[in-house]
Order: structure tokens, then C-alpha cells, then sequence
């Protein structure tokens, strides 16, 4: 870039798709890192932490970046695939620089930090972080209120400090548009202390989709730090599958307590799911399938099909039931597909066009017994039902590959590419 390169915030740069100089996405940036000087001196920029398709975090040099313009980086060269490790003297600009409690040096007041801007120097391929975005006012309800304004860094001080109750509420921000899973990843990578203040400041729904996309032990990390009332308002919102998992691996008492502090209903879902062996189909099910009565039409069908709430896997059938319509059902009656509903009349009653050829499984049938199912009939969920002939929930492939991956598979290289580290 020139001299006198425009000046960027970095919450612009979070999510921003990363190309080589073919065109060709690289991936994602998720974070920058950038190395405190002593002496006030803005600190360098050294690069950016890219997200690449196989979700692992890499790290690419400023000094590979040749543009930062119109919603996209640039870079050239060869990009370097080891995963990112960050080391004591760096630190990660979206992770632990916003939402810091920092003083201004003039007034000696306490500000926190919304943004920072950084730019590349004249002549130069370096980068600094050269200015700070901040508000005045205490934390809290409060702070929304308060003046904002922009200085230069050497105008603040604090950013070395370890900070204690640092908030969370920008970082969040740049979550607004990604997935549960890929919040996930960046909650994995930041130290614990972070992890439990950007899950504070998660709301419950988003929080809860993020819980389930973690491994387990940071599960139970995460929900041990959140006070008993909202640990189990987030365990309501879970999927209740998902929610025994995370329930399973808590001491009985703990568990129970939790139990007992949610809604009667889920936990009674809960409570029924973790009757069962963990790798059964009872033990990897939902309880909260699609079902509808015989009398519904194609309509009925379709419009419950069409909650946005609802997993693909899950929509991709409902199952008719005798009453009572929540699981435990009445009699199981046989599966309709999505393609089905879109080929018959919206007035076809579902009754008329169920597919029985396909027989349920057992809560008790194992793993390698689901997935063959799944596999045998192309499937992506299959209906659990008891001896009754009740239909108790159905199991998703999602959750079979859960369970199919090895424990530490988002820490897994998918490529095998190894250059040097250039940093």
C-alpha cells in the first residue's frame, strides 16, 4: 500500500474472506495478532489469525498481505498451513484488546476500549495498531451513555495489566454473523478467563448453539463458571441430547441440582435421555422430532418443516403418531420425507402418503447399528421407538458423527503441508 494507506478498524476485519493472488479463498480472518512495545510505542502488527476451510486457525504475515480493501485481504505468496500457536509476547487484538479497561493518561479516567484502528506505515510494510477507540463511564448498564472518542495509543495505559472482569460485549459483536460452530472454534482458542467472560455475555439461545459445538471439558469448564439459575437456563435451551451429554459428564450432585432448577418439562426430556447408555440410540436421540397426527395435511407439515429453528436433519422428515403428539407419542405410524411433501398436494392428508417400508430402531440399538442404518438407507435420521410401539425421538447423523470422530477432532491437521514459520 502507499503512503498515507487509510486507516481500519479492526471489528471491520472480523469474518472478512482472505484471497491469494489467484482469486482463490484462502479463508477467513478471526483475529489479529500484535506484540506491546515499552515506551508507548504503538504496538507492531505481525499478522492475521485465518480461518482456512478445514476450520484450522493459521497464521499469515502482515508482510504477505498486499491489500485490506472493499470487504477482502489480499495476500501473495505461499501461505504457511501450520495451525497457529500464540506465543506470551503476542496477543490477539479481537480476543483480549477490546473490551479492556484502559486509562487515559491526560485525566487519569478509566475509558473501555470499543475498537482499534490500525495503519500501515509510509514506505514501510509494517503495520501498527495506531489509534484506540473508547468510551467513557463506568462498566454496566451505564456505559452505553457515556462520550466516545478516539486517541492516539501512547494517550492510554493498562493494556499490559492482566485484567480481571474484562467485558466482552464488542468481541461479541463481531460474532453477529457466524455460526455456532465457528464461534466455537474461537472460544476454544481463548484462554479460559475469556472463554467464561464472552460466555457471560452471550445471551442464552447463542450461548446454548455454542455449548454444543464445543468439546466436552470446556463444556463443563464454561457451565461451571456460570451461576446455577443461568447454567440451567442455557441447559433448557440446548438440544435435550445435547444437554444430557453435558449433564453426563457433571458430578451427580451438580447434576441433579442443575436438573432441579430447570423447567419440569425439559427436564424431564433430560432426565429420560440419560436413563439410557450413551452410545444406544436412546442415548444419542433428540426427543424433539417432528410429529404429526394422521389427520394433518401436506400444509401442516410443511409449515412446521419451515421453522428456522429446526436442524436440516431434523427437517428432513416428520413422523406421523398416533396422539399424544410429544414423545413418548402414541403409536409410531411411519416416516414422511421432505422430498415426498414437495411432490404431493399442500390438502393430502400425511396419513395417505407414509413410508412404512423402513423399520424404526430400539432406544437400546448400538452405535455401529445406527450408523449402518443411516448408511444402508441414505438416511439422515432414523426414528426411535419402544416395544409399545411409541415413538420416543429420533437420532440426527450429526450426532452419530459426534460420536464417530475421535474426541480431539477439531484439534485434527487436515493438511500436511509443512513450511516455515515466518514470524
Amino acid at each position: 500500500m502507499a503512503a498515507g494507506a487509510p486507516r481500519i478498524f479492526v471489528s471491520h476485519l472480523s469474518g472478512v474472506p482472505v484471497f491469494d493472488p489467484n482469486g482463490d479463498q484462502v479463508g477467513r480472518v478471526r483475529d489479529l495478532v500484535a506484540m506491546l512495545r515499552v515506551g508507548g510505542r504503538p504496538p507492531r502488527l505481525l499478522g492475521l489469525v485465518v480461518e482456512v476451510v478445514s476450520r484450522r486457525r493459521i497464521f499469515v504475515p502482515m508482510t504477505r498481505v498486499t491489500g485490506v480493501e472493499s470487504g477482502q485481504v489480499i495476500t501473495t505468496g505461499v501461505v504457511n498451513m501450520r495451525r497457529f500457536e500464540q506465543r506470551p509476547t503476542e496477543r490477539l487484538v479481537l480476543g483480549e484488546l477490546l473490551d479492556r479497561r484502559v486509562t487515559l493518561g491526560a485525566t487519569g479516567e478509566e475509558v473501555t476500549v470499543l475498537d482499534v484502528a490500525i495503519q500501515q506505515l509510509p514506505a514501510r510494510r509494517d503495520w501498527e495498531i495506531d489509534r484506540i477507540f473508547v468510551r467513557k463511564g463506568k462498566g454496566g448498564a451505564l456505559r452505553r451513555r457515556g462520550e466516545t472518542l478516539t486517541v492516539e495509543w501512547s494517550a492510554v495505559t493498562g493494556f499490559s495489566l492482566e485484567e480481571h472482569g474484562q467485558g466482552a460485549e464488542n468481541l461479541v459483536a463481531t460474532f453477529e454473523q457466524m455460526r455456532p460452530a465457528d464461534v466455537a472454534n474461537v472460544l476454544h482458542h481463548l484462554t479460559p478467563k475469556r472463554r467464561a467472560e464472552v460466555a457471560n455475555a452471550l445471551d442464552d439461545d447463542r450461548l446454548a448453539d455454542v455449548l454444543e459445538e464445543l468439546p466436552e471439558d470446556e463444556q463443563v469448564e464454561i457451565l461451571g463458571k456460570l451461576k446455577e439459575e443461568r447454567a440451567a437456563d442455557v441447559l433448557e435451551a440446548m438440544d435435550p441430547d445435547d444437554a444430557a451429554d453435558l449433564l453426563s459428564e457433571l458430578p451427580e450432585d451438580d447434576k441433579e441440582r442443575l436438573l432441579t432448577l430447570m423447567r419440569p418439562d425439559d427436564a424431564a426430556d433430560v432426565r429420560r435421555l440419560l436413563e439410557y447408555e450413551e452410545n444406544t440410540a436412546g442415548g444419542l436421540m433428540t426427543t424433539e422430532p417432528i410429529v404429526l397426527r394422521p389427520d394433518a395435511t401436506v400444509a401442516d407439515a410443511l409449515a412446521r418443516v419451515r421453522q428456522s429453528d429446526l436442524s436440516p436433519a431434523l427437517a428432513a422428515q416428520v413422523y406421523v403418531c398416533r396422539p399424544p403428539d410429544e414423545t413418548p407419542t402414541g403409536k409410531y405410524l411411519g416416516t414422511v420425507h421432505f422430498q415426498r411433501l414437495l411432490r404431493d398436494p399442500p390438502f393430502t392428508l400425511v396419513s395417505s402418503i407414509v413410508d412404512t417400508d423402513l423399520p424404526p430402531l430400539r432406544p437400546d440399538a448400538s452405535l455401529p447399528v445406527v450408523t449402518g442404518y443411516l448408511a444402508a438407507y441414505n438416511m439422515v435420521a432414523v426414528p426411535v421407538v419402544d416395544e409399545s410401539g411409541s415413538l420416543l425421538g429420533a437420532v440426527t447423523v450429526d450426532d452419530v458423527l459426534d460420536h464417530l470422530l475421535p474426541d480431539d477432532w477439531r484439534e485434527t491437521d487436515f493438511h500436511s503441508e509443512e513450511v516455515v514459520d515466518e514470524r
